[in-house]
Parts: structure tokens; sequence; C-alpha cells
């Protein structure tokens, strides 16, 4: 008991995700504008009301520029 189940309870509880974080939704990435730093998930897109180009990629609402998407690595967020 005592040290040891309480430092395996920390270790277990570090890998495990709470319901709601970053996942749960269907998102495989986010859209980011490397000259403004602005970071849209995948997911959330159309309710910004992110305007496309003509191949379908969001643009920046700052600058108007194609944004790049990057996929979410490991299960957490891809903040």
């Amino acid at each position: 008991m005592g040290i040891f189940d309480t430092v395996t309870d920390v270790l277990e509880g570090s890998t495990q995700r709470a319901p709601g974080n970053a996942g749960d939704d269907g998102s495989e990435g986010s859209y980011w504008c490397d000259d403004c730093g602005v970071r849209v998930r995948d997911v959330e897109v159309d309710d910004e009301g992110l305007d496309r180009d003509e191949e379908g990629t969001p643009v920046c609402p700052d600058c108007g520029d194609a944004m790049r998407f990057e996929r979410a690595s490991g299960t957490g967020c891809a903040c």
C-alpha cells in the first residue's frame, strides 16, 4: 500500500484522458496561419465561418492566406 500505490495511482491518472478532451469530437488536427499565429481546429472551421480557397482550404480570417493543416499527434490536445 503506501507510497507505491500512491505513485502507481498518479502514473495511471496521468495517461488517462478526461471526458471532453480534444479528440473526442472527431477532430484530426488544426488549421494554422503561420504568419498570424491563428489556429482553428478542423471541427470548428464551419462554426467559425471561415472562408475557403478554391481548393477548399480554410483561409486565415486575419490575413486571408491559406491555412496549413497539421494533424494531431498522440491522444492529447493539438494546441
